[in-house]
């Protein structure tokens, strides 16, 4: 058999460029979940100084908010839903303190600036004389919702 049928080999050839170096999408996504678990967190402490009341669709809110975020921009890491659950309970029990900072100031009439200037130690003792099994329940579903969230969501 002659090889007189197959065309002439090219006497030389370009490589395809290296692929662009891709971010690594869980930090994208842990990024996304904290920034999502912050501004979160001012809502739920917003909505529980508005009301005066925790309330639950908005800790669900806010682990929705936080798995959104982590789910879109961290794609399928295996871990994201754990720390996305994490984060929303982070977010939760800010927006928690937050609140109590928020209604402080109100009643007090100063500024929730001086409220925070006392330190961590105060709050944290008036969290815990208000907490009552919605407080927790309440922290449970913000990690619940995020980490679901997160895994419906992932790209």
């Amino acid at each position: 058999m002659s090889q007189s049928h197959l065309p002439p080999a090219p006497s030389s050839y370009t490589e395809a460029p290296a692929p662009s170096p891709v971010p690594d999408s869980t930090v994208l996504g842990v990024l996304a979940a904290v920034v999502a678990a912050l501004a979160a967190a001012g809502v739920y402490g917003w909505i529980i100084s508005a009301t005066d009341h925790q309330i639950g669709w908005a800790a669900v809110g806010v682990g929705a908010l936080v798995g959104l975020a982590a789910g879109k921009a961290g794609g399928r890491g295996p871990a994201l839903p754990a720390v996305a659950a994490l984060l929303a309970l982070g977010g939760v029990f800010l927006g928690q303190l937050f609140g109590i900072v928020l209604i402080f100031a109100d009643k007090l009439q100063v500024s929730a600036f001086d409220i925070l200037g006392q330190g961590a130690s105060p709050l944290l003792e008036v969290w815990k004389g208000a907490a009552d099994p919605f407080t927790f329940l309440f922290l449970a579903l913000g990690g619940y919702a995020a980490f679901q969230t997160t895994r419906k969501t992932a790209a």
